[in-house]
């Protein structure tokens, strides 16, 4: 999918990294934070995620692809900490693939309980 297309001018300019794949791990968009994120590893618009996962990653990643869930976890990468989030999109109430959101959190933050 090419970067220009409008359906993700949404996230072009997010001060986050987003990454978005279809049903099958391939890559169909990288925000501009995600492509400078994986910059060294060149162009990877059109690339199968599965090809660049740990075998414990592509088992969470076809598991989210199958039952349409979502994953969350933190990590701490070259001093910054990120939160990771995934998720399943849909069309046509089908899973159509995967959204990933990394985005840099500081190291304490706030904690909230609403009722």
């Amino acid at each position: 999918m090419d970067t220009q297309n409008n359906n993700y001018a949404w996230a072009e300019e997010m001060n986050c990294a987003v990454t978005v794949c279809d049903a099958q791990g391939v890559i169909l968009y990288m925000n501009q934070k995600a492509r400078d994120t994986y910059r060294k590893h060149g162009n990877l618009v059109g690339h199968n995620l599965f090809d660049c996962h740990s075998p414990r990653s592509q088992e969470i990643i076809r598991n989210l692809l199958a039952t349409g869930g979502s994953n969350a976890y933190t990590i701490h990468k070259n001093g910054v900490k990120k939160m990771i989030y995934q998720t399943a999109w849909k069309q046509d109430g089908t899973v159509a693939g995967l959204v990933e959101i990394s985005m840099v959190i500081p190291e304490e933050m706030p904690h909230y309980v609403r009722s």
